[in-house]
């Protein structure tokens, strides 16, 4: 690895497999002296860039069904990423944090820990998403600064209740630790034996934001981390359900990179809307400008 400035270029895996095999203390170390920083910065927004979705086994990108499976490339796509100006943090699961942090590239960020990654992507039980990744203790223990949840509610799948009971009580630890909690509801459905398919219409996307925001006993830790509808227009009334902050999430966006910062322009206008959350659409861009995309997201706040 190589660091230019607050760059890193040219990710040395083979280092990295060293100090885990020889060193792994160095992580929790890492952790310890890492430089923290207030969730929000001076401007009010957030610019979060997100890779939690290899946990689920969701590697595709667009065409490309194993875009992420190079961790060396991931790796460096989110040096890079988390080195433009204008980005605050990142969202990941425990073992791309852990090399970020041995890579030094989480000093003055924002870190998000992923929390459920058990609805494996594809499986029958995708619903039934278990808390399989970091644990309110372990956010804690390790300094970071906010946790992730993700809410899919099927009302035809009974692994969609044993989903909300857990994610209602970590939304409780999250808020004894007073660390914030960023749940990311969706009204999901099968068609058959298809996989599960999020409902992005006005209608659905509306309760799903009434039910994340009333989970557990307080919801005074809770952020909201929601899709733009279908219909963008239907945004302002779609965020009207609740008081609670919001970030809107990217998704795979497939080719019409300029559709997408159109939909993202409108909806942050709103007033519970506080920034992006944003993952395989600026680490993965069509034209592999990973900085010219992120740079655009950034322009948006």
């Amino acid at each position: 690895m190589v660091r230019r400035g607050a760059v890193v270029t040219g990710v040395d895996v083979g280092a990295l497999v060293r100090t885990r095999v020889r060193h792994p203390e160095a992580i929790g170390e890492a952790a310890a002296r890492r430089r923290r920083r207030a969730l929000l910065g001076g401007a009010g927004r957030l610019m979060i860039i997100a890779a939690d979705h290899p946990a689920r086994g969701s590697l595709g990108v667009g065409r490309a069904p194993l875009a992420m499976a190079n961790r060396g490339d991931l790796l460096e796509r989110l040096c890079l990423a988390l080195s433009r100006p204008g980005v605050d943090g990142v969202l990941a699961s425990a073992d791309v944090l852990d090399d970020l942090l041995l890579l030094g590239a989480l000093d003055d960020k924002v870190v998000m820990g992923s929390m459920n990654r058990g609805g494996l992507a594809g499986a029958a039980f995708e619903l039934d998403d278990r808390f399989t990744g970091y644990r309110p203790e372990d956010l804690d223990r390790l300094g970071f600064d906010a946790g992730k949840l993700l809410l899919r509610v099927d009302y035809a799948d009974p692994g969609s209740l044993r989903t909300l009971h857990s994610a209602a009580r970590v939304v409780d630890a999250m808020a004894e630790r007073r660390l914030p909690v960023f749940v990311e509801p969706f009204l999901t459905a099968r068609e058959g034996a298809g996989p599960p398919r999020n409902d992005l219409s006005a209608e659905a996307v509306t309760r799903s934001i009434a039910i994340a925001s009333g989970l557990a006993g307080t919801s005074a830790y809770t952020w909201l981390k929601v899709p733009v509808t279908e219909n963008p227009d239907d945004m302002a009334r779609v965020m009207e359900t609740s008081t609670l902050p919001a970030v809107l999430l990217g998704g795979d966006i497939g080719d019409d990179q300029d559709a997408a910062y159109e939909k993202w322009r409108g909806a942050l206008q709103l007033p519970t809307v506080q920034g992006l959350v944003v993952g395989r659409a600026l680490l993965y861009p069509p034209d592999g400008d990973v900085a010219g995309a992120v740079d655009t997201a950034v322009g948006l706040l």
